[in-house]
């Protein structure tokens, strides 16, 4: 049922802490995912925020989840758009877009509230140097009973398919789980795995871990259910066939690729963000994220 479980690393950003299930030395990816962060919840004070300062990255796609809280989002392809729960925010990085990420103002003056979910997906073989692009969807296929509630974020799940773009076989969903709910958990994707981010919830009554990533069995069939009540996020997909690596900001195939971007940024050669080009972030000498052999 259970093929591995991945305790993620905390790291505390003063007023936040943001926990990152992958990449880890136990495991790369997950499907398409190669990113998978956990931030929150957390009530900022009166006039702070978040501000992630324009940085690049290449031959991936983010997306960004929240169940508190905004975001302002501003790209180099003159993209703003604001996210907020209940929207995902899918930008495809292809061969190399850069963006910033801050509180809005309105958050900041009533003490913004962070919580949610950033991840990373690669792209795949053949597309990795596509054009950069950015989507927004809020109509997204709802799945409900009484006793539980899954929204399908990407892909296909409980025979719903959301409208969001996906360059290779991807699921990914939120799941509220009432006190009795109980879902099943499709057995159709390469790859799959659950964390949970509120709550308590089990896989076929094995308790899962707050913040742990458990990665299920292929083709396994299972079911998530809750006691109590809990929220829980299910992701995976497409097993890729081909290695990826990933140095700070960047993911490609090709490690010569991920240096040839270090030094566009470090050079300037990255086109700029409209509204947000007085900061940038530099390349850091000890990256936090990266993969390993």
């Amino acid at each position: 049922m259970i093929e591995q479980t991945i305790t993620p690393v905390t790291h505390d950003l003063g007023q936040f802490e943001v926990r990152r299930a992958i990449p880890s030395r136990e495991r790369t990816m997950v499907g398409p995912f190669i990113f998978v962060d956990q931030f929150g919840p957390a009530q900022l004070d009166i006039g702070g925020g978040m501000d992630v300062r324009p940085h690049p990255h290449i031959n991936l796609a983010t997306v960004t989840w929240l169940f508190e809280g905004a975001i302002d989002h501003r790209d180099s392809l003159s993209t703003f758009a604001t996210i907020r729960p209940g929207q995902v925010n899918l930008m495809t990085a292809g061969r190399g877009i850069v963006h910033s990420e801050r509180s809005p103002q309105e958050e900041r003056e009533r003490g913004a509230r962070l919580y949610g979910m950033q991840t990373w997906l690669a792209l795949p073989d053949g597309q990795e140097e596509i054009a950069p692009a950015f989507e927004a969807q809020i109509d997204l296929p709802v799945v409900e009973d009484q006793c539980a509630k899954a929204i399908v974020i990407m892909g296909e799940l409980w025979g719903k398919r959301a409208q969001t773009t996906t360059h290779a076989g991807t699921i990914y969903a939120d799941v509220v789980l009432a006190a009795s709910g109980a879902l099943p958990i499709e057995a159709e994707a390469d790859e799959r795995a659950v964390m949970l981010v509120g709550g308590e919830a089990s896989v076929d009554g094995r308790p899962l871990v707050l913040y742990e990533l458990t990665v299920l069995a292929p083709g396994a069939q299972l079911t998530l259910s809750s006691e109590h009540g809990g929220r829980v996020m299910l992701l995976g997909g497409e097993a890729f066939a081909t290695k990826r690596h990933v140095w700070w900001n960047f993911v490609s195939s090709d490690r010569e690729r991920i240096r040839a971007a270090r030094d566009a940024w470090t050079r300037g050669e990255f086109p700029k963000v409209p509204g947000d080009d007085k900061e940038f972030i530099p390349i850091p000498e000890q990256p936090k994220t990266v993969s390993y052999p």
